[in-house]
C-alpha cells in the first residue's frame, strides 16, 4: 500500500504492492519465508484476482452496490466480483472488446454491452441471453428506464433507439450533428442529452422525441479554440449532477458547469494538460466534481474550482467508477492491476470493507514501481545476448507471451558480467550532460563577423560548435582562421552572389548535401540503439525523400529564371523608342473625309441596341502583345442553340403550312347499313 499527501489529503493506494506472475503465486505463498516477510504482512488484498490479463476498459459497480463489474482485454471479458465474499463471481469472454456498458437491473441478471464491431450484447444471469447490430459503430449508449428504450450514439447522425420490451429498433432520434461522442439520462426528470463532435450538446425529450435544447460548449471555450496546438473542444464526456446542474467534458481538457436554465457556464476547470476529459463525476456529499483525463484524476470543489486533490499513477488512465456515500474508487487504465484508492477525507469506507477505516492511521509508507520485483522480464534478444540460450527451457527461465522470467538477482549478476563497465559510461554520460548544461547558461561573447560572405562565415562557426572540439591529431585549421583563405572573407571580389542564376541553380544541392550530412551524424549516435535492416529501409526513405524535395527545388529556380528572363527582355522592349511617326491631320469645320464609308456612318449614328442587333458575328477581338490574339463572343452557346432551334422550327411550320389542303369540298358518303355517328368510311 502507497500512502500520498498531496496537497494535505491522504490517499491510499490499494492496490499498491507486490504482484506475482499466476505460474509462481500458489508456490510462493506456500513457503513460510514469504508468510513472515514484511512486504507480505503490510500488504492488503481487497478484493482477490481483481485485475485483468493486459488492459482494462470499464468499471463499474450495480446498482444494488453488491456486485463489482469490469471488462478488458486479452481476451476481451467481463469479470464480476462479490463484495460481500470479496472474490472473483464470474468471469466471460466476449468476440470483441466492449466499449461500455449498462446495467439494465439492479444486480448483474441483466446486462447489455457494447462492442467495438458495432454488435450489442445482452446478457443474463447464466450467460449470453442475445446480440444483435447497429447500423452505424457506436461510442456510448445510455438507458432509459420508463420507457424500456436502450438509446446508442456513435459514428453517424442518428441516436438509435433500441426498445428492450418489444425487441426491435424504433424510429431513432434524427440530429444535425454528424458524430456523437457520449451521452447520459437524468434520473429525476429522465431528460436526454448527447454530446457531439462539433461541440454542442443536444438535450431530447423521451415522451415526445423532439429536440428541447442544443447548448454550444465549443463557444465558451474560445481561448482554447485559438490556440494553434490545442484540440478543437468536442463534447467528450457528460453526466448530471442533480435535477438542474450537469457537467461537460471537452476534447481540450476543460470542464464545464452548467445550469438546464442558463446558456452560460457556472464554472470553467481546465486540466491543462490539454488531453480529452474521458469520464466525469459527482460527489455529491462533499459536494465535489471529479474528471478523468489519460494523465490524471483531478478531484475540485463545484463552488469555486478550487483543487482538493489530484491522483496521478504514472500509467494511462481509461474510466472510473466512484462508490456512492464513500470515498473510494476503482480507476481502469493500461495495466492488468485494477487501481483502487480510499481517500478518508471524500468519505468513510463501504460498509464490505469497513475495516479500512482502522487500518489507515497505522499503515506505513512503501512505494514499489514495478509489477514483478523479484523477477525480470527479458526478451529473445536480450536472452541472447547475456548468454541465457542453454537455459531456456529449465525452471531458472519461465517462457511467458513473447520473452521469459528470470531472477531479478540472476539478471544483475550477468549484466554485470557482460558489461562490466556499463555503469562507470553511465555515470561519464550523465557528467558530460551536467556539463553541458552549465555551459550553455554562460554569457558568449559576440564574435566579430567579416564584412564579405557573412553568411558563409556564420555557417561555418555553427558547423564548428555543432561538431564540437577534437583531438589536437585530428584537428586541423579551420576556414577562417587559415591565411590561405583569407582573401575570400576581404576581396569583394571573392564575395558570393545569392542573385547569381549559377548560386541559384546549386544552391538546393549543396543544402541537400548538407542534410545528408546532418543525418548521418544522427543515424550514427542512434545506430546502437536501433536494428540494421531498420536502419537501412529509413536511409533508403529518407534518401528517396531528400532527392525528390531537392528535384523540385532545382525546377522551381529554373522556372523562375526563365520568368524573369522574360520580363527583362519585356521591359528592354517598351524602353526602346518606336521608329515610326505617327501622321498628323488638321481637321477643319464642315470637312467630310471621303474614305469614311456611309454604312460605317450609318452604323456609327445608331442605337447601341440597333447595332448589335445588326452584327452577323458578334465576336471581340482583344489583343495581347505584337504576336497574341484572343476573340470572344458576347453571346453563349445556349444563345446561339435557342435561336437556331427557333429558326428550324419556324421553317418547319412553313413548310408544313405549305402542304396543307382545304377539306371544305369533301364530304363523307353514308355506308348503308350504318347510320349515326358509328358510320365509318370503307378502306380502298
Amino acid at each position: 500500500m502507497i500512502v500520498s499527501d498531496l496537497n494535505n489529503v491522504k490517499i491510499y493506494n490499494l492496490s499498491a504492492g507486490k504482484s506475482l506472475p499466476e505460474w509462481l503465486a500458489e508456490r510462493k505463498k506456500s513457503k513460510s519465508s514469504w508468510k513472515k516477510s514484511t512486504e507480505y504482512q503490510r500488504q492488503i488484498e481487497l478484493i482477490q484476482e481483481f485485475d485483468m490479463p493486459a488492459v482494462s476498459t470499464t468499471v463499474k459497480m450495480s446498482p444494488d452496490a453488491q456486485f463489482i463489474l469490469a471488462t478488458g482485454i486479452y481476451k476481451p471479458r467481463v469479470k464480476c466480483f462479490d463484495v460481500n465474499n470479496l472474490a472473483l463471481k464470474f468471469e466471460r469472454c466476449f468476440d470483441s472488446e466492449a466499449i461500455t456498458f449498462e446495467i439494465l437491473s439492479d444486480d448483474y441478471s441483466k446486462i447489455a454491452f457494447l462492442q467495438c464491431d458495432r454488435y450489442i450484447e445482452f446478457h443474463a444471469g447464466f450467460g449470453r441471453y442475445f446480440r444483435l447490430r447497429v447500423p452505424k459503430f457506436g461510442r456510448d449508449m445510455t438507458y432509459h428506464t420508463p420507457s424500456c428504450d436502450l438509446y446508442v450514439c456513435g459514428s453517424g447522425s442518428d441516436i438509435y433507439r433500441l426498445n428492450l420490451e418489444r425487441g426491435q429498433f424504433m424510429t431513432p432520434l434524427v440530429s444535425d450533428a454528424t458524430e456523437f461522442n457520449c451521452g447520459a439520462t437524468n434520473s429525476q426528470h429522465h431528460l436526454m442529452m448527447f454530446g457531439s463532435k462539433e461541440g454542442k450538446v443536444e438535450a431530447w425529450d423521451p415522451r415526445s422525441r423532439t429536440n428541447a435544447m442544443k447548448l454550444d460548449c465549443a463557444f465558451s471555450c474560445a481561448e482554447k479554440m485559438n490556440d494553434p496546438e490545442a484540440q478543437f473542444p468536442s463534447v467528450t464526456a457528460l453526466k448530471f449532477k442533480d435535477g438542474l446542474h450537469f457537467g461537460v467534458g471537452t476534447a481540450s481538457g476543460q470542464v464545464l458547469l452548467y445550469d438546464l436554465r442558463s446558456s452560460r457556464p457556472l464554472l470553467i476547470k481546465d486540466h491543462m494538460y490539454g488531453l480529452p476529459i474521458k469520464c466525469l463525476e459527482f460527489h455529491a456529499e462533499q459536494n465535489m466534481a471529479l474528471s478523468l483525463d489519460s494523465s490524471v484524476l483531478k478531484i475540485w470543489n463545484c463552488d469555486n474550482g478550487n483543487l482538493f486533490t489530484s491522483i496521478e499513477p504514472g500509467v494511462e488512465l481509461n474510466q472510473f467508477s466512484v462508490i456512492p456515500k464513500s470515498g473510494m474508487m476503482f480507476i481502469a487504465n493500461e495495466n492488468p492491476k485494477i487501481l483502487t484508492y480510499y481517500i478518508p477525507s471524500l468519505g468513510p469506507a463501504p460498509r464490505w470493507c469497513g475495516f479500512l477505516d482502522r487500518l489507515t492511521e497505522e499503515l506505513e509508507e512503501s512505494n514499489h514501481h514495478n509489477i514483478y520485483d523479484d523477477y525480470k522480464f527479458i526478451t529473445s534478444k536480450e536472452a541472447e545476448d547475456l548468454g541465457f540460450s542453454n537455459l531456456i527451457g529449465t525452471n531458472l527461465m519461465r517462457a511467458y507471451m513473447h520473452g521469459y522470467f528470470i531472477d531479478n538477482r540472476l539478471y544483475r549478476k550477468a549484466k554485470a558480467l557482460v558489461e562490466p563497465f556499463a555503469f562507470q559510461e553511465y555515470r561519464r554520460k550523465k557528467i558530460k550532460e551536467k556539463i553541458e548544461e552549465t555551459r550553455a547558461n554562460r554569457v558568449k561573447m559576440p564574435q566579430k563577423l567579416p564584412q564579405i560572405n557573412k553568411d558563409l562565415a556564420i555557417k561555418l562557426l555553427e558547423q564548428g560548435e555543432s561538431e564540437g572540439k577534437k583531438k589536437k591529431k585530428q584537428a586541423g585549421p579551420s576556414l577562417l582562421g587559415d591565411d590561405r583563405f583569407k582573401a575570400l572573407f576581404e576581396n569583394a571580389d571573392y564575395e558570393v552572389d545569392t542573385t547569381a542564376e549559377a548560386f541559384r541553380l546549386i544552391n538546393p544541392v549543396v543544402s541537400k548535401l548538407d542534410n545528408k550530412k546532418a543525418k548521418k551524424k544522427v543515424q550514427a549516435a542512434d545506430s546502437e540503439e536501433e536494428d540494421i535492416e531498420s536502419d537501412d529501409d529509413g536511409r533508403e526513405e529518407s534518401s528517396s525523400d531528400d532527392e525528390h524535395t531537392w528535384t523540385k527545388e532545382v525546377k522551381k529556380q529554373h522556372k523562375l529564371i526563365k520568368r524573369e528572363r522574360l520580363q527583362r527582355a519585356r521591359e528592354e522592349e517598351m524602353k526602346k523608342p518606336s521608329t515610326s511617326q505617327p501622321k498628323m491631320y488638321e481637321l477643319r469645320a464642315g470637312e467630310e473625309f471621303k474614305w469614311i464609308n456611309k454604312e460605317d456612318r450609318k452604323r456609327k449614328k445608331a442605337s447601341l441596341g440597333e447595332r448589335l442587333k445588326g452584327e452577323e458575328s458578334n465576336e471581340v477581338f482583344k489583343s495581347f502583345g505584337s504576336s497574341r490574339e484572343m476573340s470572344f463572343s458576347t453571346r453563349t452557346r445556349k444563345v446561339d442553340r435557342e435561336l437556331k432551334a427557333k429558326q428550324r422550327l419556324k421553317n418547319h411550320h412553313e413548310e408544313r403550312r405549305k402542304l396543307q389542303r382545304s377539306v371544305r369540298g369533301l364530304r363523307l358518303k353514308p355506308i348503308p347499313g350504318m347510320s349515326g355517328p358509328g358510320q365509318r368510311r370503307p378502306r380502298k
